[in-house]
C-alpha cells in the first residue's frame, strides 16, 4: 500500500478518529448553502468579507458562542477571540 491507502484505514487503528467526514461536511454546509442562494459576490473585497463572516459564524457555532454577541464585542473594541479556550 502507498501512503494514501494506509491513511484511509487510520480510523480502524486509532481511537478517536471518525470513519466519516460528517463533521467537516456539517461545518461547511452553511457556507455552501449561502453561496448557492446568494450567487456569490461582485468584488474581491466582498469575497474577503464573506469569507471572514462565514469563519466567524462557523467558529462561534462550533464553540457555542453567540454570533451577534461576538460581533457586538468586536465592533465595540473589546477584541474577542475565536480561538477556543483550553481547559
Amino acid at each position: 500500500m502507498n501512503g494514501y491507502e494506509e491513511s484511509f484505514w487510520t480510523f480502524a487503528c486509532r481511537d478517536g478518529v471518525e470513519p466519516t467526514n460528517n463533521a467537516a461536511e456539517r461545518a461547511v454546509r452553511h457556507a455552501v448553502c449561502w453561496r448557492k442562494t446568494s450567487f456569490g459576490t461582485d468584488s474581491e473585497r466582498g469575497s474577503r468579507f464573506v469569507e471572514r463572516m462565514l469563519t466567524v459564524v462557523a467558529s462561534c457555532r462550533q464553540q457555542g458562542l453567540g454570533v451577534l454577541d461576538f460581533l457586538v464585542q468586536a465592533v465595540s473594541g473589546q477584541n474577542p477571540s475565536l480561538l477556543p479556550e483550553r481547559a
